[in-house]
């Protein structure tokens, strides 16, 4: 019994080993998807490029390709659009032959301003595109996962989602809403060895925080109340998509892992 406790696990230096495996991450031509495809390319995996737009999805494919030759596609899509999805998911089997790893990174926030003041519009399209998006593509790969009894699915929330605010009420409660689907899909999905969590950065200098931080003195302001005291980079984010990606999470299920640079503590 102590011989096969005391047994490592795995072969050391293989935890974040991603050869082998196919991974389709939304929103990744720029910010947090695109430093996520990135490393999970960097450590092996083959991997989709997609957003809406398609030179900005073949440029960073192309650049994760001269790296590592035949390990990225570029398949724009709009997260809106079920139709869209389901041929991202296509298009991704047709190349590579099977999905083993989503992430969902993709989000929209059209609204700025008090959660009473949100139109219905506004409010539908961010609920549909942070949630309802997010369990269309969760129910298009299942499947296969289920047949290979294999699978790792992460869900980009926020930070927001854990508290209140004043400004991206509706945005936040789409990201609370993220980490309940996460929840519930690790109940669901668990017996078929599929794994589903959530990563919920702090804020992070990206073009869709842009209005957060855009002056030097928002910044300084927002980086004081940082126990690091620098806001996010996209990288800071990828590493936490590796280990819950790889054998390295192979435990972790139906978890929110916060990276904040310590903000919420």
């Amino acid at each position: 019994m102590s011989d096969v406790m005391d047994k490592p696990a795995t072969v050391p230096g293989t935890l974040f080993d991603l050869t082998g495996k196919v991974a389709v991450i939304t929103g990744s031509s720029r910010g947090i998807g695109k430093a996520i495809a990135e490393q999970l390319a960097a450590h092996g995996a083959k991997v989709t490029i997609s957003s809406r737009k398609a030179g900005p999805c073949d440029e960073v494919a192309a650049a994760i390709n001269e790296r590592s030759p035949g390990h990225a596609i570029a398949v724009p899509a709009n997260i809106s659009s079920k139709e869209d999805l389901q041929r991202l998911m296509d298009e991704t089997r047709k190349a590579f032959g099977k999905i083993d790893i989503l992430v969902c990174n993709a989000a929209s926030n059209p609204y700025y301003g008090p959660q009473l003041g949100i139109s219905d519009d506004a409010f539908a399209k961010i609920l549909n595109n942070n949630i309802i998006a997010n369990n269309w593509m969760i129910q298009m790969v299942a499947p296969e996962m289920k047949e290979r009894r294999d699978g790792a699915i992460i869900i980009v929330s926020s930070i927001g989602g854990l508290r209140g605010n004043t400004v991206i009420g509706a945005y936040c409660v789409s990201k609370a809403a993220d980490m309940q689907l996460a929840r519930n899909l690790a109940q669901e999905l668990g017996p078929d060895n599929i794994r589903v969590n959530c990563i919920a950065p702090g804020l992070v200098k990206t073009d869709f925080a842009k209005a957060l931080w855009d002056t030097p003195e928002g910044e300084k302001r927002v980086s004081e109340g940082f126990p690091l005291r620098r806001l996010g980079d996209p990288n800071d984010l990828a590493g936490a998509a590796v280990y819950l990606a790889s054998k390295a999470g192979a435990w972790t299920t139906g978890q929110t892992i916060v990276v904040d640079g310590g903000s919420t503590c």
